[in-house]
């Protein structure tokens, strides 16, 4: 089977580092995924995370195509309960008509952010509620086809931006059926409920004018080395630190030596946090392929998100090159 692979990134901010830092970190990523033969790269929205940049997704994916060539670029995703509909179809015309033809919207509508900073949003908690009708609105500014008499979007690009449901639940694959849209699942960190809801999201699939069939995307987390040894040692590094970011507390969080990390993530109250990275690939450019065509044939999957989670940017670009090289004869 052949299938697309693109990139998620979440211009993260490293350990004495700076966003600015972070922003050349993320035009460095995707012109290697440009190179590799990626399809595109996604970047999330989330809000008060002191080691993310990507808050302001459109302006950072601007930010990133005035600097590359032919790749696409999207959200993965904007999480339209934080924002008016309307708003975000100005943002997305504006980069399309920029960009044209290298434009995703990807949705979802988790908050990305906590309980304190939903407020700081002006989120109203309920506000989810509506996303499925949010999604609509969207769609018809996006293609000309206003729902709300007498308002459209402007700029409107000459290419509708297309729009993808991202999710991590049978809701999104629901609704992604529902409207005819391509769906995300967000396995690299929530795998339980994935095969499930790739059969939902097939079983229910209405065609749409965007769609005429299903389209599966799924999330893998990936760590490419030279030899496996080096591979193993940055996921084990990463996840590492991934665990101290979860499990510190106080003003300035306590520190944590590597020897207790790894005993919390082999303990039974770090297993749900090792659960989470169920699905990884880890090793070589060979065994990497192997570990993503055996997982996109799992779930007949049309495209894979792949997260490059070393710490180190050479590492991840390193990652990004040799996985690109590694699928070149199976992706499409």
């Amino acid at each position: 089977m052949s299938f697309a692979i693109s990139v998620l990134d979440l211009a993260s901010i490293a350990p004495g580092r700076t966003a600015r830092d972070a922003f050349a970190n993320s035009v460095e990523i995707a012109r290697a995924a440009e190179r590799g033969g990626y399809r595109r790269v996604w970047y999330a929205e989330h809000h008060n995370m002191g080691s993310i940049a990507s808050s302001a997704t459109s302006v950072l994916i601007g930010h990133v195509a005035e600097r590359t060539d032919t790749i696409r670029l999207g959200s993965g995703g904007i999480m339209l309960p934080n924002h008016s509909p309307l708003v975000i179809a100005e943002q997305f015309g504006t980069l399309g008509t920029l960009y044209p033809g290298r434009i995703d919207l990807g949705l979802g509508r988790a908050p990305g952010s906590d309980q304190k900073t939903m407020y700081a949003l002006r989120r109203n908690p309920s506000s989810a509620d509506s996303f499925p009708q949010d999604v609509l609105e969207l769609d018809g500014y996006l293609t000309g086809n206003t729902r709300v008499s007498g308002v459209r979007a402007v700029p409107e690009p000459e290419q509708p931006v297309p729009l993808y449901i991202l999710g991590s639940s049978l809701f999104g694959a629901q609704l992604a059926a529902q409207l005819g849209l391509p769906y995300a699942f967000a396995s690299h960190f929530a795998p339980d409920a994935l095969h499930q809801a790739v059969a939902a999201y097939r079983d229910g699939f209405r065609p749409s004018q965007q769609l005429d069939e299903p389209y599966v995307m799924a999330g893998v987390n990936v760590f490419t080395a030279d030899d496996h040894d080096a591979a193993v040692e940055q996921k084990t590094v990463a996840y590492r630190a991934r665990a101290r970011m979860m499990i510190s507390r106080g003003p300035a969080g306590r520190s944590f030596t590597d020897e207790e990390i790894d005993a919390f993530l082999s303990s039974p109250n770090g297993g749900q946090l090792t659960a989470m990275t169920k699905y990884t690939a880890v090793g070589t450019p060979d065994e990497t392929r192997s570990y993503l065509e055996e997982f996109a044939a799992s779930l007949d999957a049309d495209e894979l998100i792949l997260t490059h989670q070393s710490t180190e940017v050479a590492d991840r670009v390193r990652s990004v090159e040799l996985t690109g090289t590694a699928m070149a004869a199976v992706t499409k």
